[in-house]
């Protein structure tokens, strides 16, 4: 069992990236927040008596399924938004522009401004790629290469095989490669 101070250490560990895990998917700021605070009351509320080394595999797993249910709820609400717009003459539809993602800062103190400013611009440019990404290859390479879980973590959190998370992966890195050198960046 995990103790409550394991449980806060563990939430403390994976805030940030869970967050940048969630913006990725939703795209808005102020929702990713709300998704990984719910993901977080849901493994505290029902999983906190668990084992800590099963935890970050629950939390990943809730995580993902916080966000699929928000998606549901998006696509009934804009069923129901279009239907009824479509009662009330003379209203356009508000459409919310995509939010920009800045890039996290560096700590290195040995790098220069021009080492940062590249850096940053390079983050910013990945993290629009990661975006335009299909949700699966997004998902599949967030968990790979960001959570830095194995094959068959990801595929237990994805519910598919790992045969398909090696595809999605492979998928997501020449996509990303693409767009990185689409905008002049070789790695």
């Amino acid at each position: 069992m995990a103790t409550s101070r394991e449980l806060s250490e563990f939430l403390a560990s994976v805030e940030r990236r869970a967050y940048k895990q969630a913006l990725f998917a939703v795209r808005n700021q102020d929702l990713a927040l709300d998704l990984v605070q719910e993901a977080m009351l849901r493994l505290v509320e029902k999983y906190g008596a668990r084992p800590a080394e099963e935890l970050p595999f629950i939390f990943q797993r809730i995580l993902q399924n916080v966000i699929r249910d928000c998606f549901r709820r998006q696509k009934v609400a804009s069923v129901w938004t279009t239907l009824v717009s479509a009662l009330l003459p003379g209203r356009d539809s508000e459409q919310d522009p995509l939010e920009t993602i800045e890039p996290a800062e560096v700590s290195d103190a040995m790098e220069g401004p021009a080492e940062r400013v590249e850096r940053s611009q390079v983050l910013v440019i990945l993290e629009q790629g990661i975006q335009k990404l299909p949700a699966r290859q997004r998902e599949a390479f967030l968990l790979r290469y960001w959570e830095e879980l194995d094959v068959a973590e990801t595929a237990r959190i994805m519910g598919c095989s790992e045969g398909s998370v090696k595809t999605h992966c492979s998928r997501a890195t020449h996509a990303l490669a693409r767009w990185l050198r689409s905008k002049g960046i070789e790695l």
